[in-house]
């Protein structure tokens, strides 16, 4: 079985978006799928079970929210 969550985040402008996405876009790996529509982050995750989604989902907001305070000022 797999799981697929997708994400849309968006931004008041193009640059902070690829900022954000830019920052968080090396702990991608196999798990996350992710990439820039206009001002927005699209991104995809896929796992073989709920409790790893989660996991991964968990992980992927908090280094947006990580970034986003570093990077939009």
């Amino acid at each position: 079985m797999e799981i697929t969550c997708s994400l849309s985040i968006e931004y008041n402008s193009k640059i902070n978006a690829e900022k954000v996405l830019q920052s968080v876009k090396v702990d991608d790996y196999k798990f996350v799928t992710s990439k820039i529509q206009d001002n927005t982050i699209e991104a995809t995750i896929k796992s073989k079970s709920i409790p790893s989604l989660l996991h991964t989902l968990d992980d992927y907001l908090a280094c947006l929210s990580i970034a986003e305070k570093i990077v939009i000022k």
